[in-house]
């Protein structure tokens, strides 16, 4: 569906009716842990030549087991992130969502379900010994927290994520499933 000449589109799947390039400059991907925003924003940004943001690394203290900034901190380091010029950012990250959304050109939302999230998790933290997005200096590992997280608040908060997403006036997609995502890396030319 496409409204005010094409500025607010919302595909619900099928990445070969908007190109990369109509999403401009500076892309905000969203969509629940282990969704593969962090692989997704990398490659984007190697085709587009675009700074690639991982906002779970301006989160974290980079060489912790996953220990959060101070609130301020992590604020000041999006707003510094998000005022280039050309830049694709993943995460969701709701107390900073309005003034990244104020500078985005573009939304792309993962929309993957619990279960498979859930299944990725496990297979990045058993298997993959480096992964795009990870902290500095740390590898990852199984945590109940995480799985709290991924099977419990992340289903809770999927409805509001989806209504901020759609209420967004920019060119966006939404892709639902890992088969939509995969098309898209090949419609649009992406390497992992």
């Amino acid at each position: 569906m496409r409204k005010n000449g094409g500025r607010d589109q919302h595909l619900a799947g099928k990445a070969d009716s908007m190109r990369l390039e109509e999403l401009g400059e500076r892309i905000c991907i969203l969509g629940p842990s282990n969704s593969g925003k962090s692989t997704f924003a990398s490659a984007i940004g190697r085709k587009r030549g675009l700074t690639v943001v991982h906002l779970d690394q301006l989160y974290h203290r980079p060489g912790t087991d996953w220990e959060p900034r101070p609130k301020d901190e992590f604020i000041r380091l999006h707003d510094d992130a998000i005022t280039g010029d050309r830049w694709v950012m993943d995460g969701n990250y709701s107390v900073c969502v309005q003034q990244r959304f104020a500078r985005a050109t573009g939304l792309i939302m993962l929309d993957i379900s619990m279960p498979v999230s859930l299944l990725r998790y496990f297979r990045r933290t058993w298997f993959e010994r480096e992964r795009l997005g990870a902290l500095d200096g740390k590898r990852d590992s199984v945590k109940w927290g995480m799985i709290h997280h991924i099977a419990v608040v992340t289903p809770r908060n999927r409805n509001r994520n989806i209504a901020r997403f759609d209420r967004a006036a920019l060119p966006k997609i939404r892709l639902c499933s890992i088969r939509a995502i995969k098309e898209c890396y090949r419609d649009w030319g992406l390497d992992r």
